[in-house]
Formats: C-alpha cells, sequence, structure tokens
C-alpha cells in the first residue's frame, strides 16, 4: 500500500507560530471577564485562565463560540448564548468569543505572524512527490494569514471559518472540516492524512477517518505528546520536514 496521497494540515500551531497569540487572547477575554463577574457579585473570584493546559485541552482549534462555551461550562458558568452579532463583553457567550477576537485582532495589529521555519520546505517536499496539499482552519484569518506568510500557492486547497460559516460545518472535534478540504482536493479521507497539533483537531481527524493522524509537539513536552496519542494520533512529529519525511517514505 502506498503512503496518503494527500495532507491536510491544521494552521496556527502547525503551519503558523500563531497558536501563542491565540491562547494569550483567550486569557485576556476569560481573566477580565472572570475580574469583572468577581467585582460585581455575580461570581466567585476563580482561578486565571491557563494558557497551557486549559487552552488545549479546552479551547485550541475550536471555532471561538465553541472555545467560550467550553471553558464556561468547564468553569460552571453559566451564561446566555446570545447572537453573533453580540459586541466584545462577558454578558452572553458570544460577547465572550467577540471579546478574544478584538484581543487577537490586537495582536494581530502589533506585527506580523510568521510561518514555521520547516513550513515551506515542507509543503515544497510534499508536492515534487505528487501529494496535494490543503489548509483548514476554524479561524476566519487563517487566509489572509497564509497569504502574508507567502504560502497560499503552495496549497491546492484552503477551507478556513469563513468557508465553515458559509457552509455550516461543525467545528472540532467533529471531522467535517477536514473532510470539506479532503472533498476539495478530490480524494477520499482513506487516502489522505491530517496534521495537527490540537487535540480537538486530532480528535476530528480519527473520526474523519483518515489513514494518516500526525500529532505536532514542537515543544518537546512528553506529556503533551502522550495527549495527543491518546486523542487518537498515529504518530507525533516535532516539525513538519519529519511529516514529509514519513508520508514521502511510504511512498512508492
Amino acid at each position: 500500500m502506498t503512503g496518503p496521497g494527500a495532507v491536510v494540515f491544521d494552521t496556527d500551531g502547525v503551519l503558523l507560530d500563531s497558536a501563542s497569540l491565540h491562547a494569550t487572547a483567550w486569557k485576556s477575554a476569560f481573566d477580565s471577564c472572570l475580574d469583572s463577574w468577581a467585582a460585581s457579585g455575580e461570581g466567585i473570584r476563580q482561578r486565571p485562565f491557563d494558557a497551557d493546559g486549559e487552552y488545549r485541552e479546552l479551547v485550541d482549534g475550536k471555532p471561538r463560540y465553541d472555545g467560550a462555551f467550553t471553558w464556561l461550562r468547564a468553569r460552571a458558568i453559566d451564561l446566555p448564548p446570545g447572537d453573533p452579532g453580540d459586541a466584545p463583553g462577558c454578558g452572553t457567550v458570544w460577547a465572550v468569543a467577540a471579546r478574544k477576537e478584538q484581543a487577537f485582532s490586537r495582536l494581530l495589529d502589533g506585527g506580523a505572524v510568521e510561518a514555521f521555519v520547516d513550513t515551506a520546505p515542507a509543503l515544497r517536499a510534499l508536492r515534487a512527490q505528487g501529494v496535494r496539499c490543503a489548509a483548514a482552519s476554524a479561524s476566519r484569518h487563517a487566509r489572509p494569514l497564509l497569504e502574508a506568510a507567502g504560502l497560499l500557492s503552495l496549497f491546492d486547497a484552503v477551507v478556513d471559518g469563513t468557508d465553515a460559516a458559509r457552509l455550516g460545518l461543525a467545528g472540532k472535534p467533529d471531522p467535517a472540516l477536514f473532510l470539506e478540504a479532503a472533498a476539495r482536493l478530490g480524494v477520499d479521507p482513506q487516502d489522505a492524512a491530517v496534521v495537527e497539533d490540537a487535540l480537538a483537531g486530532v480528535e476530528a481527524g480519527r473520526r474523519g477517518g483518515f489513514r494518516l493522524v500526525v500529532g505536532i509537539e514542537r515543544s518537546g513536552n512528553p506529556d503533551a505528546a502522550k495527549a495527543l496519542v491518546a486523542r487518537g494520533a498515529d504518530a507525533v512529529a516535532a516539525d513538519l520536514l519529519e511529516v514529509a519525511g514519513q508520508v514521502c517514505g511510504a511512498r512508492p
């Protein structure tokens, strides 16, 4: 059996060095709301948001609303859903999600997001072997960030948060985003790989029936690597060149 004929990549933390910005934005949104609720007497003072463990376990890789809802539920904080047009605030789930978006946009204004140094070489190596590549992300920022990083031309397909909203695609760990990317590449999931750094994304790849699910763990944290395997990763790689070697090495 030959190796996968296509690879679907998550964007933040896999292709672009942007996951830390998302974690910082979530912390800004959640901690400010925790302070607001405690000061108003609407809730007890809780510990600040953990931008490492809670980020990876509860919000990483998910659409903004899903991430906000999951964290609030984990903290036993009950808010009305609100509406997608809610202004940034703390009164509804959508308002908290908008607060995160506001914080993230401010961080983006402070400087460009860089691609990891291994990203472009790995993509070129895959394409040289005839492997089709797609980028998939729940973020509405994914496509412009890929373009700004000079990577957009290296992909045969891109599915981002704007596409997900227009098509009504469920967020990770539902595999809908990855399945849409595979469909745009014209391949069956059984002939494709998924590369993810988020636990929810790894689970989505496994649920989607992809032949190979690779977790990316760039920090060398063995516990994080074990968590990726526990969620369904077939293998864990330290960078994308290692992934390209695994995929291309399995091909004739």
